[in-house]
């Protein structure tokens, strides 16, 4: 019989709510929402208030590629509920993510990542880094000894736990302590735990990422990312990253993922229901040959999640049509992201044909027969009588 897990106990799960609903500053007019100070510009009366901002004696805001408002009010949430001391709002993801590596690597450096990242932070690694003399050692991250082997050397470790496809998991406290002793910035994409599941920075991880098109915002109607971390290190990306290579977050991006940060516990908890719903289903399942679920494993309390995010994947067994079996769906649709109300799939057969060489897929081993799916905030009963019918539809 498979590992099944018990429901998490929430009452040991930090209460984010008054932070979520309380970004922490009276808004201009007494609003209940933050404004959306969308402006390019910010006017001064005199050359001294100017002067000073120029000399670095003062923080008024003055152009928003540099600093906005509403941006701010996003990156002093997202520092507080990871714990950190600074953070910064990216125009997606990715900028996001090449923020939290580039001021810290140069030609001949090294970098650890985790086998199985998101495919377009490999092909960073592959594509755009590897061009400019840095090389990446890719390891097993559920295998901690071999990811503190890789350490000695590098300049930067890069970790996402759980991994992308296989979902594994990794210890970070051992691995960010190994890191620190031998100098090593250590990096996590914490975009499927988010700050409510998972804390990476209280298990000494330096850098933190977010997909903030994902759960943070949770509507799929924005695109945007951050990083946060020590005053020390933002202040690197701050001077070496993000003022030069234009990813900035614009304000109203700001304001959709503040808007939907409100609701984060209330919708996290309805994607961990459905993501385990749908898991318990398909474990044991004769047509499903495995479920890919940190849930699911039978140490994934060891891992310091205290939840889950919706997001898995799952192999069909090879009497199963995948084509037919993702047309049959009626509830989930096909599409790439996760994060939004919808359940969406990607079926691993297809991705398989992504061109180009730096194809994480083909690397790293992923089974044609994989299916990851993000479970969304329907009715538990309903997606999995969607995935249950599917399969039998698509029987060969």
């Amino acid at each position: 019989m498979t590992h099944l897990p018990a429901a998490p106990d929430f009452r040991a799960a930090p209460d984010f709510t008054e932070m979520l609903l309380a970004p922490g500053t009276t808004q201009p007019h007494h609003a209940t929402s933050v404004p959306i100070f969308q402006t390019s510009s910010f006017l001064f009366e005199r050359y001294e208030d100017m002067a000073e901002v120029f000399a670095g004696t003062s923080d008024r805001f003055i152009y928003t590629r540099g600093n906005n408002p509403t941006v701010a009010q996003l990156e002093s949430l997202i520092a507080r509920l990871e714990g950190t001391e600074a953070a910064r709002g990216f125009a997606s993801g990715m900028a996001a993510v090449a923020a939290a590596i580039m001021p810290f690597v140069q030609a001949g450096d090294r970098v650890v990542a985790v086998e199985n990242l998101y495919s377009d932070a490999f092909r960073l690694f592959e594509v755009v880094l590897k061009k400019f003399g840095v090389t990446t050692t890719y390891v097993n991250g559920s295998d901690t000894d071999a990811v503190i082997a890789a350490l000695p050397g590098a300049k930067l470790v890069y970790l996402e736990s759980p991994t992308s496809w296989t979902f594994t998991l990794q210890d970070l406290p051992a691995i960010a302590q190994a890191a620190r002793n031998l100098g090593v910035i250590s990096v996590i994409d914490n975009s499927w735990a988010t700050p409510l599941y998972q804390r990476p920075a209280e298990a000494g991880i330096d850098l933190i990422i977010h997909a903030a098109s994902k759960y943070l915002c949770g509507h799929s109607d924005t695109i945007a990312g951050l990083v946060t971390g020590s005053k020390a290190l933002m202040t690197r990306i701050n001077h070496e990253a993000y003022h030069y290579l234009g990813g900035k977050m614009s304000p109203f991006d700001a304001w959709l993922v503040l808007r939907g940060m409100q609701t984060l516990n209330l919708r996290m908890a309805r994607h961990m229901e459905n993501g385990l719903a749908l898991g318990r289903a398909l474990t044991d399942h004769p047509l499903v040959a495995a479920v890919r679920h940190p849930g699911f494993h039978p140490h994934a309390g060891r891992a310091g999640l205290s939840g889950y995010g919706g997001l898995f994947a799952f192999d069909l067994d090879d009497s199963i049509d995948i084509p037919r079996f993702a047309n049959a769906l009626r509830v989930a649709k096909i599409g790439v992201s996760w994060g939004g109300p919808e359940s969406l799939i990607i079926p691993a057969q297809a991705a398989l044909g992504l061109s180009g060489s730096a194809n994480s897929f083909q690397r790293f081993g992923v089974s044609a027969r994989s299916v990851r799916f993000a479970a969304g905030l329907e009715e538990p009963s309903a997606l999995v009588a969607d995935v249950l019918n599917a399969i039998e539809e698509a029987k060969r």
